[in-house]
C-alpha cells in the first residue's frame, strides 16, 4: 500500500491501468456498466420523496429537510489513492442519503478521540441530558447501541416517531407492501438489530449534545478541510431541528435524507473521506482519527455481521457478492456508494447506480483489476 494523498483541489494524479496491472479494456467496460446502469430514482428528489419512496403517508412521510434534483451517475476508482477511472460530474454536490450515517460515525470516533466519550459502552444519557433518555426504555441505551443501531430507543424526534421505521426490511424494493411503520414490541437496549432513521438522528443529537458546536463546523475543521475537500459540501438538518446549546441555537443535522436533508457532498470530496478510512486515519502522516476507531468500524456486530459502527460490511458477502470479503461500504439510497477495501489499496465511489446492478459494477471491475 502506498501513503499517496491528493492535494487540495485537482492536485490529484492519475495512474493508468496497466501501471497497476489493470485490463484497461475491462476496466471501460465496469465504468460503461455504471453509466449504463443509472439509478431509476426520480431526477427529482422531493418528487421521488412526495411519491413514497420511504412508503411512509403523511404527514410521517412529509419533508422536513432540504432537498434538490440529483444528477447522472457519477464515480470514480482510485488505486493507491490516485485516479485509476472517473466518469459522471464528480465535482456535482447531491444529496447522498445514508452515507451521511458514516460520517456520522466519524464523528462519534473523533468525541472519543478527545476524551469527550470515555467509552461507548457508557449509557448515552450519563453524558446528554435533555430528556431523550429518560424513560425506563431509553436509560440503558449506550453509544454502541446507537452505533451499532441495536438501541432500541423509543420516543419522537423532530416530529418522527422511532415507530415510522419499526419493522423495516431494507431487503424490499421501495413502495413494495412491508411491515414498516407497524408495531413491534422493544427489545432491551442492545437485543434486536434494526435500521431505523429516527434513532440515527437520536445519536447526531447526542453527539452535538457532547462536540457542544454544530457537527458540520467540526467536520470541517478536524477532517474535510485537512484532506482538502471542496468547499462545495454541506450538512444539513431540518426544518424543526434547531436546539439550543450554551444559550446559543444551532441546529442538529440528520443522518441521511429520508426526509429530506443530510450530506450534499461530492464524489470526490467522497474519495477524499473513502481515502482517508483506508489510510486508518492518516493522512500525509498527519493522524486525523485513530485507528482503533477504524477497527471499531469495522467491526461485525453480534445481531448483524454485515453491520459494524454506521458502515456495512462485506464478510459474508451478503451486500456486494462480487466485491472481496475484506470490503466496507458507506450506503445510501439512489444508490450512492463509498465502497473500501483496504487489501486491495482500492477505494471507489458510486454515485446514482441502480442498486440491482452494483454487483454487477463490482464483478467487472474485479475482473479489471485482476
Amino acid at each position: 500500500m502506498t501513503d499517496y494523498v491528493p492535494g487540495a483541489g485537482e492536485d490529484w494524479a492519475r495512474i493508468e491501468a496497466d501501471e497497476v496491472g489493470a485490463d484497461a479494456a475491462a476496466l471501460q467496460e465496469a465504468v460503461s456498466f455504471a453509466t449504463d446502469h443509472e439509478s431509476k430514482m426520480n431526477r427529482d428528489i422531493a418528487k421521488a420523496l412526495e411519491g413514497g419512496h420511504f412508503s411512509e403517508p403523511p404527514p410521517l412521510g412529509d419533508i422536513i429537510g432540504p432537498t434538490a434534483p440529483r444528477g447522472p451517475a457519477a464515480g470514480l476508482v482510485l488505486k493507491g489513492g490516485k485516479i485509476l477511472a472517473e466518469w459522471g460530474p464528480t465535482d456535482r454536490a447531491d444529496i447522498t442519503f445514508s452515507v451521511t450515517k458514516s460520517y456520522l460515525s466519524i464523528m462519534a470516533g473523533l468525541a472519543v478521540d478527545d476524551g469527550l466519550i470515555g467509552d461507548v459502552n457508557d449509557p448515552v444519557g450519563a453524558l446528554v441530558d435533555d430528556g431523550g433518555f429518560d424513560a425506563a426504555q431509553n436509560k440503558s441505551c449506550t453509544w454502541k447501541h446507537f452505533l451499532q443501531n441495536t438501541s432500541e430507543w423509543e420516543g419522537t424526534l423532530f416530529s418522527k416517531p422511532d415507530l415510522v421505521d419499526r419493522n423495516r426490511d431494507l431487503s424490499l424494493p421501495p413502495g413494495t407492501p412491508s411491515k414498516k411503520g407497524t408495531h413491534r414490541d422493544l427489545a432491551a437496549p442492545g437485543g434486536f438489530w434494526e435500521y431505523n432513521d429516527v434513532r440515527v438522528n437520536r445519536l447526531s443529537l447526542s453527539l452535538l449534545r457532547v462536540h457542544r458546536k454544530p457537527l458540520p463546523k467540526v467536520l470541517k475543521a478536524r477532517i474535510m478541510d485537512p484532506i482538502g475537500a471542496s468547499d462545495t459540501w454541506s450538512w444539513n438538518g431540518y426544518i424543526n431541528s434547531w436546539v439550543e446549546v450554551d444559550g446559543q441555537p444551532i441546529q442538529s443535522v440528520s443522518g441521511g435524507a429520508h426526509w429530506g436533508g443530510g450530506l450534499f457532498i461530492s464524489a470526490r470530496d467522497h474519495a477524499r473521506l473513502g481515502l482517508l478510512m483506508q489510510r486508518r486515519g492518516m493522512w500525509g502522516g498527519v493522524p486525523l482519527l485513530s485507528p482503533d476507531w477504524i477497527d471499531a468500524c469495522t467491526t461485525p456486530c453480534d445481531l448483524n455481521p454485515s453491520y459494524g459502527y454506521l458502515w456495512w460490511l462485506n464478510g459474508d458477502g451478503r451486500h456486494v457478492q462480487s466485491a472481496p470479503r475484506s470490503s466496507y461500504f458507506a450506503m445510501g439510497v439512489g444508490s450512492n456508494v463509498i465502497w473500501i477495501d483496504p487489501e486491495l489499496d482500492l477505494v471507489c465511489v458510486l454515485r446514482w447506480i441502480d442498486k440491482a446492478s452494483l454487483d454487477g459494477f463490482a464483478k467487472r471491475l474485479m475482473k479489471a483489476l485482476g
